[in-house]
């Protein structure tokens, strides 16, 4: 299933001789379950999972499903050439991951026709719900939207073209197509810095998205998303002022930035993540320092406005719900 709320996207820890650090990764996984992710991304873009190996990308979705032990959700990424795509889905599921995120193919560029036809190979490669990533290459419209309701594994699609038009009417579409699972299926703002454009796809109909900064600075991104649900504009809008849009100009500086200021973050909480991987290059020093000042804008914000957020509770049957998230999970068809 693809749960309702905050979502975490990890990142992959790697040790000085570039191989998969999976202690810290572990405490990095722990640190996100504190503040009540619905569910964890794995190995996705965030985690780098164009970089991983495929024992490498087995071994982090095998870790992580044994940390998190069934308190949330565990999605692994998925994506590229068809036929890694298709092995990805089958080492996840091994794994026992609870769910995919397929990404877009690699470079070659194609019909929505040609799109859909990879989709339906990848999510028939195993029995795991897979959410679509509209992004790059990936190339969803109305009309495709409306023929992933009839693919049974095709859980939702996650959102991270910008075109907020263009998604209006697909949700709308989806929403009113009379398909049995029309209101089941799910829809993810996966956009660069996601807390931007939250309120935006709100009144689209998109209520939960994906936190890059939950990953380095989770009472931030816990206390946004809480203002978010409440109504409390105050806070998102001094949020919003301080720190989020200063780290959206920051993030678009250098290519690959929403990766590695987020693994600087990490690094500055005292997480030794490691580095990225090439192509992706380490923050410089003097944007680690504006970054460093930002975090400090961004809580100093908090401390002012009165903001923050209650723990998180978990259920103890993998829902990860917290208190405002209240909505229920979304259910797919095997």
């Amino acid at each position: 299933m693809i749960p309702s709320g905050l979502m975490s996207f990890p990142l992959t820890p790697f040790t000085p001789a570039d191989e998969v650090n999976t202690s810290v990764f572990a405490d990095h996984i722990e640190d996100q379950l504190a503040h009540g992710p619905a569910a964890l991304f794995v190995a996705c873009g965030t985690g780098e999972y164009s970089s991983l190996s495929a024992p490498e990308y087995a071994e982090v979705v095998r870790h992580a499903v044994r940390v998190v032990a069934g308190r949330v959700p565990v999605l692994a990424g998925a994506g590229g050439g068809l036929g890694n795509a298709r092995a990805a889905v089958g080492a996840a599921s091994d794994a026992g991951a609870d769910g995919i995120l397929l990404l877009p193919p690699y470079l070659v560029g194609g019909t929505e026709d040609g799109y859909l036809a990879y989709v339906e190979s990848v999510a028939g490669a195993g029995r795991l719900p897979v959410l679509v990533y509209r992004r790059g290459l990936a190339r969803i419209g109305v009309s495709t939207a409306l023929r992933l309701l009839s693919v049974p594994r095709v859980a939702g699609i996650k959102e991270g073209d910008g075109d907020l038009d263009s998604m209006a009417r697909m949700v709308t579409a989806v929403r009113t197509s009379g398909h049995p699972r029309a209101e089941a299926f799910a829809f993810l703002n996966g956009l660069p810095t996601a807390e931007v454009s939250a309120t935006a796809c709100r009144a689209i109909g998109i209520r939960d998205y994906s936190s890059a900064v939950l990953c380095f600075a989770p009472d931030i991104a816990r206390a946004f998303h809480t203002a978010l649900t409440t109504g409390d504009t105050a806070v998102t809008s001094r949020l919003l002022t301080d720190f989020y849009l200063p780290l959206t100009a920051l993030r678009d500086q250098v290519p690959g930035y929403a990766v590695s200021l987020v693994k600087a973050g990490a690094r500055l909480r005292g997480l030794d993540v490691g580095h990225v991987r090439a192509p992706l290059v380490d923050a410089a020093p003097d944007h680690v320092e504006q970054l460093k000042d930002l975090l400090a804008r961004g809580r100093r914000a908090l401390a002012e406005t009165g903001g923050g957020a209650e723990p998180a509770v978990t259920d103890g049957a993998g829902t990860g719900l917290t208190p405002e998230q209240g909505a229920p999970a979304v259910a797919v068809a095997s």
